[in-house]
């Protein structure tokens, strides 16, 4: 009788575990038709704050291919993840990153209870389970700083698909190192120059129409379509998503960039 009730009693703890695995995998893989790039570090929402570590997990659970995250440096030379030059919005502090070491910074903690990540952690977080763009917002062009960031993402196996929105200081040194985001125009340009190599670029708008992807699929060059509130101006901004986002995948495009709360826009459904 006791070795009936043992037998059950496993029974029971496997179909246990085999649900929770199934509703984890349920959780993790979202039923996207499309490669998504969460915009500002993650999945945001009304408990989820930009560039924080539930942010990240919440865009792997959700099925996203990437994060966009904003690097900055603190006053000590540490590598940091922050959408804006000053910390008040996000963490109540009158204060420029730039101003502050990392100590000082440490120690802050969010409107939403979040802490502010080092660019190092997030690539740690990220291996194996997302890919990395990196929105640079750091002045100037510190080829010894900016050789930190890619032996970083290859530290983590982040690097040979990473993708950058950089800044012109910064142009000459990533060339050839990462893909940097240009309109068709800067494109059209840059072939026009010596060493010019496809792979060293991406296509990055919110305004890509069907002949600019089928202009960059004929040059190797890979295409990513935008949707981001800050762009979005009416007072239907859902709405105006909406049509954005049907128009940009009339195109042919597979790869967008985009506020998490858009991400429904992209499933089978819509």
């Amino acid at each position: 009788m006791k070795f009936t009730k043992a037998i059950v009693g496993c029974l029971l703890l496997i179909f246990e575990h085999s649900a929770g695995l199934c509703q984890d995998l349920k959780e993790r893989v979202a039923p996207f038709d499309y490669k998504l790039i969460a915009h500002r570090g993650g999945v945001v929402d009304s408990v989820t704050a930009e560039n924080s570590l539930d942010a990240l997990k919440k865009a792997v659970k959700r099925g996203y291919s990437m994060v966009e995250i904003d690097l900055r440096l603190t006053k000590d030379g540490v590598l940091i993840t922050n959408h804006d030059r000053n910390l008040k919005r996000s963490f109540g502090v009158d204060a420029d990153v730039s101003s502050m070491t990392w100590k000082q910074m440490s120690n802050l903690k969010g409107t939403k209870g979040n802490k502010i990540l080092r660019f190092e952690d997030v690539l740690n977080y990220c291996k194996g389970k997302l890919r990395i763009m990196i929105d640079n917002k750091i002045d100037g062009n510190d080829t010894v700083l900016f050789t930190k960031v890619i032996d970083l993402l290859k530290k983590y196996d982040l690097y040979d698909h990473a993708l950058m929105i950089g800044t012109d200081e910064s142009t000459a040194f990533f060339t050839g190192k990462i893909k940097l985001s240009c309109t068709r125009q800067q494109l059209e340009e840059n072939m026009l120059k010596p060493n010019y190599r496809s792979s060293n670029y991406f296509l990055f708008s919110d305004s890509i129409s069907k002949a600019d992807f089928e202009w960059a699929h004929q040059h190797n060059i890979l295409a990513v379509g935008v949707i981001n509130s800050w762009a979005l101006k009416s007072s239907d901004a859902m709405q105006e998503a909406k049509v954005q986002a049907d128009k940009l995948k009339s195109t042919g495009l597979v790869w967008f960039q985009i506020d998490s709360i858009y991400d429904h826009l992209f499933t089978a459904n819509n």
